[in-house]
């Protein structure tokens, strides 16, 4: 039996990006959300209950005024890293926090500004990348 001798021949593959590759963690990812929560004084919690969703359940006296608010309605971009609290809107002057009025509050990537917004379900937030 005779053996043919063949030259060796390399295939490459290229390599095509799946969709489902995922970035590692959260960096650059941003919530986008409307400053929407009807004026009044606007108060938040900077102690955290451990979730963010407008119902704080923690201590109540530790609320923090950050005084008259006025929505401005524009849809702002937050870092996914940035500092949410609990908060709400004191609508009927009562100084606490009743039902109705949760909102959930960013202060701004300075932290001195309060912007409100009363969607509490904070998955539902569109994000993109930055």
């Amino acid at each position: 039996m005779r053996r043919e001798w063949m030259e060796p021949v390399i295939e490459v593959q290229e390599f095509v990006a799946n969709e489902y590759v995922a970035a590692c963690g959260d960096g650059g990812t941003v919530y986008k959300f409307t400053c929407d929560a009807p004026a009044g004084t606007l108060y938040y919690y900077p102690e955290s209950d451990g979730q963010i969703d407008g119902n704080y359940t923690g201590q109540k006296w530790k609320r923090q005024r950050l005084g008259s608010y006025e929505p401005c309605n524009a849809k702002h971009e937050a870092s996914v890293t940035s500092d949410f609290y609990d908060g709400f809107v004191d609508y009927n002057h009562n100084l606490l926090q009743d039902p109705g009025e949760g909102v959930i509050v960013w202060r701004g990537s300075n932290k001195d500004n309060g912007h409100a917004t009363i969607n509490l379900n904070m998955s539902s937030w569109e994000t993109t990348k930055s």
